[in-house]
């Protein structure tokens, strides 16, 4: 359980030489913007994750900042992370890797959030809000960057309000701190409404953002999330849906790359009684998990996307790990507050890359496939179609539930091991699909009612049998069961 305690500050050298470098180097950067608030109230983990507590984040810092006028920015609790960056330099829970790279995952998360009249100490509810962010991180192993998304399907304060997703952008007042532990950056939670939350799925975060600072209430010059906000950015000028966001869509398409979702999928080609097949999923069989380079390329195409070249081209398997750059492409995470995983079934655990060797694991085509997502994956697949494909680009269904992965790539997409010629390929739990353009139409014709994103009757079957393609929209239950 976490306690609020005020903290010590760094006042004077004898005390600063005995906190950990890592620490006191963020604990600069809040001293630079809040010189008088030596001692902000402080969320602590009682029991440290490295020692066995279940909060990845050491501290949680709340400042009270009394915005800038000038700038139209009003008055704000400001929150900050300690945990996700590494503090130590020894490996107690980050690799210590070097002071040229990335300290940690690279990153600290903020918050901004509208104070209330009359309020003389900050809510401490956005403390559990980042704790949770940082539970799915560590177990996960998925970093954000600015621009991602996050689907969180509650009132971030548990309440009756609106604002029940995020958006992740650069803090626009606390600089990258170089460490002697790497770089850390900080990314601050942007609270929206499922109507923004849509909009920047379909179009793109950054986009969404910078409508957002525009419009006062909703977030302002440094988007400070206020809970009571009961319209979208769309209510309050209609405008803004035609002529950005449509438009955007239209000419751009979605820089979403990738999801982490609810999804599986099955080989239709092979008897089910083939038990030597490395076929993905079926029902009542445990998936095969994918090799540490097939991981790496998947984290790839999610991370960095594929615009480097002005033809796109899924990354090269690379069993080095990258940096955090994503230039044009975003990540959505679709998760809740009840997702939990161990960490060692985090994508790069030893036993995903020990299981099945990159070396001895063949790509297969398939003649028929079986795709299996939960209603918010299977909403998504207009944007899939009509915001990449179209566009010549891809997307891909990591699942949170294990190893499966689900590319989707157009003709244009160079590097992927699915073809024309055999459109459904698989490298273990890896299934690629390569869908032309005249298919494409074809299926958002036939999909066109998961646009409406309204709750629909399920299960949903789509088929295209000419195609030796099905599709299922299947109840949350269904993924959640231990035999899928």
């Amino acid at each position: 359980m976490d306690e609020v305690r005020p903290t010590s500050g760094l006042a004077t050298p004898s005390l600063a030489s005995l906190f950990p470098p890592g620490l006191q180097a963020i604990y600069g950067e809040c001293r630079r913007l809040y010189p008088d608030q030596a001692n902000p109230l402080q969320v602590t983990a009682i029991v440290k994750y490295w020692l066995g507590g279940p909060d990845p984040l050491d501290y949680i810092s709340m400042y009270r900042n009394m915005g800038c006028a000038a700038q139209d920015v009003q008055e704000h609790w400001h929150y900050v992370s300690f945990g996700l960056s590494d503090l130590y330099g020894d490996n107690r829970v980050h690799e210590f890797t070097g002071q040229e790279g990335s300290s940690g995952f690279g990153f600290e998360l903020t918050f901004r959030l509208k104070r209330e009249v009359g309020e003389t100490a900050p809510p401490t509810w956005p403390a559990e809000l980042m704790q949770g962010l940082a539970r799915y991180v560590f177990q996960s192993e998925n970093t954000f960057c600015s621009g991602d998304h996050i689907s969180w399907h509650s009132p971030l304060d548990n309440s009756e309000s609106r604002i029940q997703h995020m958006l992740l952008t650069e803090d626009p007042q606390m600089t990258p701190v170089h460490t002697p532990f790497g770089l850390v950056n900080f990314l601050q939670i942007v609270g929206v409404c499922t109507e923004e939350l849509q909009a920047a799925q379909q179009w793109n975060g950054q986009g969404i953002l910078e409508l957002l600072r525009g419009v006062h209430v909703a977030g302002g010059p440094w988007l400070i999330t206020d809970m009571r906000r009961g319209e979208t950015i769309f209510d309050i000028d209609p405008h803004l849906q035609q002529e950005r966001v449509d438009q955007g869509i239209e000419t751009e398409g979605s820089n979403l790359s990738g999801v982490s979702a609810k999804c599986v999928w099955d080989d239709l080609s092979r008897p089910p009684e083939d038990e030597e097949d490395s076929r993905s999923i079926c029902i009542g069989s445990q998936p095969r998990r994918l090799s540490e380079k097939d991981t790496e390329q998947i984290r790839e195409a999610l991370r960095k996307g594929l615009e480097f070249n002005p033809k796109a081209a899924l990354p090269p398997i690379n069993s080095q790990r990258q940096g955090h750059d994503r230039p044009q492409q975003t990540m959505g995470h679709l998760q809740s507050q009840q997702y939990h995983r161990s960490r060692k079934d985090s994508l790069e655990s030893e036993s995903s890359a020990t299981i099945v060797p990159h070396e001895l694991v063949r790509t297969r085509q398939l003649e028929s496939v079986h795709l299996k997502f939960n209603q918010e994956s299977g909403t998504l697949l207009p944007l899939c179609l009509r915001g990449r494909l179209l566009h010549g680009r891809h997307f891909t269904y990591k699942s949170i539930n294990g190893d499966t992965a689900i590319t989707f790539v157009s003709t244009g997409v160079e590097g992927a091991f699915a073809t024309e010629e055999h459109p459904y390929a698989a490298h273990g739990p890896w299934l690629q699909i390569l869908l032309t353009e005249e298919f494409v139409e074809q299926m958002l014709g036939d999909l066109s009612e998961l646009n409406t994103r309204e709750e629909t009757k399920l299960p949903k079957e789509y088929s295209w049998p000419e195609k030796k393609l099905k599709i299922s929209v299947l109840p949350d239950s269904v993924f959640d069961s231990p035999l899928q």
